[in-house]
Formats: C-alpha cells, sequence, structure tokens
C-alpha cells in the first residue's frame, strides 16, 4: 500500500478547512509554557479567557498547534489521566483555536464515516469523521468539538465537495467543556470507531499512533504563523 504521507505531499493543493481572515499564531500547552505550570485552568471560563484574551492577544491572532505536543494541560482532565501508570498526554492532532460558530470545511471531497456526540467532560462533543480516498488509498479525518448543530441531520454516507462547509466550532459546554476550538486530525486506520477515535494518547503508545496518525499539517498547508 502507497504511504498515505507520500500520497498527501503529492498533491498539489487543498481546500482550507477555516478561512480565517487572522494571521495565525502557533500556542503551546506543553510543560515549555511556563504560565501553565502556575495556573487552574480547569474552570472553561478561566481557560477561554486565558486562550484568547492573553494568547491570542484578544482575538487578534487564530491558535493553531499541537501535533505530537506532550501537554500538561491534561493533568487537570480525569478524562485523559485515569490510568496513572500510562496517562494519555500526547496530542494526535492540530487544534484551531477560533471562535464558536467559525465555519469549517473539509480540505478534499469526502462522505460521512460516522458521527456522534461525545457527552464526557473532557472529550469531543459533537464530532464528524469524513471517509476519504486519493491514489485508491482510503483515509479519514476527524473533527470534533463542534456544534450540536453540526450533527443535526447528518447522514452516514452524505457526500461533501472540498471546500464544502460541514460544520461549525462549537462553544463550551456542548463542545467537551473546552475552550472553542477545532480539533482535526488524519487517521489511516479507523479500525472500528465511529464517531469517535483516540485524539490523545499515551508516550509509551505514541510511536504507533503516530504511524497510523499523521500530521494534519500536509493537508492544513498554513505557511507562516507567528510563535
Amino acid at each position: 500500500m502507497k504511504p498515505l504521507t507520500e500520497i498527501l505531499q503529492r498533491q498539489p493543493s487543498f481546500a482550507k478547512v477555516i478561512n480565517s481572515p487572522l494571521p495565525y499564531k502557533l500556542l503551546d500547552f506543553s510543560k515549555s509554557n511556563s504560565d501553565l505550570l502556575n495556573r487552574d485552568l480547569s474552570e472553561t471560563a478561566v481557560f477561554t479567557d486565558y486562550v484568547f484574551r492573553e494568547m491570542l492577544d484578544h482575538s487578534t491572532y487564530t491558535g493553531i498547534g499541537g501535533y505530537g505536543e506532550n501537554r500538561v494541560i491534561y493533568r487537570q482532565l480525569d478524562h485523559f489521566s485515569r490510568q496513572e501508570e500510562n496517562p494519555r498526554c500526547i496530542h494526535l492532532g492540530v487544534d484551531i483555536w477560533a471562535p464558536a460558530g467559525e465555519n469549517i470545511f473539509t480540505p478534499l471531497d469526502g462522505k460521512v464515516h460516522s458521527f456522534a456526540f461525545n457527552d464526557h467532560l473532557g472529550d469531543y462533543g459533537p464530532t464528524i469523521i469524513l471517509e476519504h480516498e486519493l491514489e485508491n488509498v482510503k483515509f479519514y479525518t476527524l473533527y470534533g468539538h463542534l456544534s450540536l448543530t453540526s450533527i443535526d441531520d447528518l447522514q452516514e454516507g452524505k457526500a461533501f465537495l472540498a471546500g464544502e462547509k460541514i460544520a461549525e466550532i462549537g462553544n463550551y459546554p456542548e463542545n467537551g467543556n473546552w475552550p472553542p476550538h477545532l480539533h482535526f486530525q488524519i487517521i489511516s486506520d479507523i479500525k472500528d470507531y465511529e464517531g469517535d477515535y483516540p485524539g490523545v494518547c499515551s508516550f509509551k503508545d505514541k510511536d504507533y499512533f503516530f504511524s497510523i496518525c499523521p500530521d494534519p499539517g500536509l493537508l492544513l498547508r498554513i505557511d507562516s504563523y507567528s510563535e
């Protein structure tokens, strides 16, 4: 089978997932951001204010980043730290931090594989998974932390063309109780998952998940951002 990474690299272009007019800024949620070690962000309103007012300079940027990041913010959430010997902390997607209601588009032709409302604290909230095919290779893209209206009247098998709106960024608490953002992930092997797939793995399992969840930057192709 042709490696998915190489197939994606060969494509000349993809449609934008989010058409933000604002410049992108890389956000750091690892221990390198010393701010995170000294703050209690367990209240979503406080976390949201920190992201959009402080990190994004009063929403003058669209935030982005996180693939492969070892995130200290998950230490405050039981959803990720129940297995104390092997906690999940490695982020497998790219997060795009933008206001609730921001439109989301598919970067290439696809159809709905599955969708669900993952209604648990710290989970995805409303989630859509699309199925795609390039050079006879199937793969999937996952869109998490959506609005509930994004999955209203949605049907498995529904087709979308590249650049067509598929969803909107959701607000808390319906989006899993996170500050508004899109979790965007590529998956080469969906197995039996429907409407859900791990977006964070343990350090022990990272090599396996990196092999089937390549860098979403291959589709996003955002060339410049502020740090």
